[in-house]
């Protein structure tokens, strides 16, 4: 089971990953009024891979072995 937590936590991370590169590439190209929504996406990916790296150190789970 702790396993399928481990894959379950990669793909999870992987989604964000993508997510962040797919918005940074969109912003280059982004009119005006785009570029606050982008931002305030980014700014709430960036924050919950800071609160899972956090948690992480916290239950002393190696950064690596997730992907973070």
């Amino acid at each position: 089971m702790q396993e399928r937590w481990v894959e379950f936590m990669q793909d999870v991370l992987i989604t964000i990953h993508e997510n962040i590169r797919d918005l940074k590439e969109r912003r280059a190209f982004a009119d005006p009024e785009e570029h606050a929504y982008i931002e305030a996406k980014l700014l709430a990916y960036y924050e919950i891979l800071s609160t899972l790296r956090s948690s992480a150190a916290e239950f002393k789970i190696p950064r690596d072995q997730i992907g973070l």
